[in-house]
């Protein structure tokens, strides 16, 4: 029976066909479960109460296919999607699973190597534009390197950045309505990317011609591998207004990249992930970008997928709970939070060099002794999290 814990398509969670149809290979072991047809995920994903579902290029048209096959795959995708009501807000392309971009796609030394890869993400731009898609999402995972003397990285940003330039160029001159979104990673599979983190790629877009058109794509575990806290990642990116797209997963720690349901692995910054985005106003998809464990059947495929948005659901009310909490309000009046939202020098700069109050005659001994009354603040917050009030 449904809860208020269902989801349904107004809550804008999305999956990509990669996520469920993940077949449970991995370095060490072959594949669980059999190619998941994308017309069933569709469809399945749908019953569940999501709202759209994404692709990579191969995802959705194997390598190397004819025209006519291709042309077969997306006719039978576009009419599932008709068929259920289903959204594609967000595709990107596959540039690191051939073997022809083992040393990069917009990066690879070999040039030949970077056209092919601009000629197939801009064939595949078009598609995305035809199926509805806003963002257009760059994972470099392939754009690094293992060896100082393999990449000169200075002259492989150069490339990124012409690469971004020209991908701008083209949905400009094109007329599309479309955005790009960096995804940061800082390693795996190369053992180190380029644009590791969300600090790294805003430097970056900045750089760009069309630095508007550029933003981001953070995924909870890429930085959490990195031993950085996500939320606040996320809230210099919102704080950027470059926050396009989110990819939300579970990790657990420094390691390789787990992918696990949403929810799953660090509890606590999930909380205060929906808390941030559901207080800071993103009105964007919620996408789920996991891999359902491979010790399962399909049976776990959906169950994870379903797991997902509920304890995205859950995590919303709790936070919501927290929010309107008398004590949590007290609480956060005693820890300052609202003097945090004052301008430091408001009065202006002369009067802050005027004023004896803020050097002259400060007290410094008696401000060192205040207390910031956070742990209480972080006990009512784990308790509503916990939902023990």
């Amino acid at each position: 029976m449904p809860d208020r814990f269902t989801p349904t398509p107004d809550d804008r969670f999305t999956f990509g066909l990669w996520t469920v149809g993940w077949q449970g290979a991995d370095p060490f072991g072959a594949a669980t479960r059999p190619a998941l047809d994308p017309v069933e995920t569709v469809e399945r994903l749908a019953a569940l109460g999501a709202h759209g579902v994404t692709f990579h290029d191969d995802d959705l048209i194997p390598f190397g296919s004819s025209d006519a096959v291709r042309d077969t795959a997306v006719k039978r995708f576009r009419d599932a999607l008709d068929r259920t009501g289903m959204k594609v807000p967000m595709a990107t392309t596959n540039l690191f699973t051939h073997p022809v971009f083992k040393d990069g796609a917009f990066t690879a030394n070999d040039r030949d190597v970077r056209r092919f890869a601009l000629r197939k993400t801009l064939r595949n731009i078009d598609l995305a534009v035809e199926l509805g898609a806003r963002i257009y999402v760059a994972w470099g995972g392939r754009e690094g390197a293992e060896s100082g003397a393999a990449k000169d990285v200075r002259a492989a940003l150069d490339r990124m950045k012409e690469a971004f330039d020209l991908l701008g160029q083209y949905v400009t001159e094109q007329g599309y309505d479309i955005r790009f979104a960096i995804e940061p990673k800082p390693n795996e599979p190369r053992g180190d990317i380029l644009l590791p983190t969300v600090g790294h790629a805003l430097a970056f877009i900045e750089r760009l011609e069309r630095p508007d058109l550029v933003g981001l794509n953070p995924e909870v575990g890429h930085e959490q591998m990195a031993g950085l806290n996500f939320p606040h990642g996320i809230a210099q990116a919102l704080w950027a207004g470059k926050l396009f797209h989110i990819d939300l997963n579970g990790q657990s720690g420094i390691k390789y990249d787990q992918d696990f349901r949403f929810g799953a692995g660090d509890l606590r910054q999930a909380f205060w992930l929906v808390d941030l985005l559901e207080t800071a106003g993103y009105d964007g998809p919620r996408h789920f970008d996991f891999k359902p464990v491979r010790t399962d059947g399909f049976d776990g495929v959906w169950e994870s997928a379903r797991a997902c948005m509920r304890n995205y659901l859950v995590l919303k009310s709790r936070a919501a709970a927290f929010r309107a909490d008398p004590e949590v309000q007290e609480a956060l009046a005693a820890s300052r939070l609202p003097e945090l939202a004052r301008p430091t020098a408001d009065d202006g700069l002369a009067a802050l060099l005027a004023d004896p109050t803020a050097y002259e005659t400060f007290d410094v001994e008696a401000a060192a002794q205040r207390s910031m009354a956070f742990e209480r603040l972080d006990q009512l917050a784990m308790e509503h999290l916990l939902a023990t009030r």
